[in-house]
């Protein structure tokens, strides 16, 4: 069984801690890298897309509300156009970029408040993926299993990769524990490794309660801006292939192929 390791990446700001993306990227498949919107900025894009290129990682572009004040983790009210124009421009930035290092944007995945947000709303998850599509039907679209974002890609027949979160608990409706709740992170790598084997196995999300859903998943998360990000990547990736797991980059996998 094939499945993909994904981290968000070149996340530089004021507020996080990205030191450890060289690192991260020798471990994980596919690179989810900031547009500058959330934060990041072009020379830490080029530098990400580089190092993703030496160590065989797909690149994709991470949009994200203009708002590095808050690292992107602010719920703002959009237009349709305006959040159109958001995903194009920030893929854009960073095609442009890559481009220039002879790769492309492989894969598309948002971040922060606008992808909770396309969580629940069927109307502002069909925008984007109607927006990604757009682009270019080749894209490979990450999503959360199970959410508004992988009906609305569905109903386009797009490209999806359904992913889990490795590091975050999840709530009986299948949506992430918010980060304000004191039990949303999982920063024990021990618990993350036997959390993702667990949910990759059996195809289904654990829920904090102990309730299980039924999912695809094709992908797995991990934050790059937690301090134990690094040791939980490690543990994840010798489990996953300790127990018979094919890792690949999402654009490789069969079933995009």
């Amino acid at each position: 069984m094939e499945i993909n390791i994904n981290c968000d990446l070149g996340e530089k700001s004021k507020l996080h801690y990205n030191e450890s993306d060289p690192e991260l990227l020798k471990i994980v498949n596919s690179a989810n890298i900031a547009c500058g919107y959330h934060a990041g900025d072009e020379d830490t894009m080029s530098e990400v897309i580089k190092i993703s290129k030496n160590n065989g990682v797909s690149i994709g572009a991470h949009p994200s509300f203009k708002d590095p004040e808050n690292f992107g983790r602010e719920r703002m009210n959009l237009s349709a156009s305006e959040i159109k124009k958001l995903i194009i421009d920030q893929y854009e930035i960073l095609q442009n970029l890559a481009i220039k290092q002879g790769e492309n944007v492989t894969h598309i995945k948002p971040h922060g408040a606008l992808n909770n947000m396309a969580c629940e709303d069927i109307e502002l998850a069909t925008t984007i993926a109607k927006t990604i599509n757009e682009i270019s039907k080749e894209l490979i679209y990450l999503v959360p299993t199970g959410s508004k974002m992988e009906k609305a890609a569905k109903n386009l027949n797009m490209k999806i990769a359904c992913e889990i979160f490795a590091d975050r608990n999840y709530e009986d409706d299948g949506n992430l524990v918010s980060r304000k709740k004191p039990h949303a992170l999982i920063t024990n790598p021990d618990e993350a490794k036997k959390h993702v084997l667990s949910m990759v196995k059996n195809q289904a999300l654990n829920c904090h309660s102990g309730k299980q859903i039924p999912c695809e998943i094709d992908s797995v998360c991990i934050h790059g801006d937690n301090i134990s990000s690094l040791n939980t990547a490690k543990s994840i990736k010798l489990n996953l292939v300790e127990n018979g797991l094919i890792l690949k980059p999402l654009n490789t996998m069969k079933k995009f192929n």
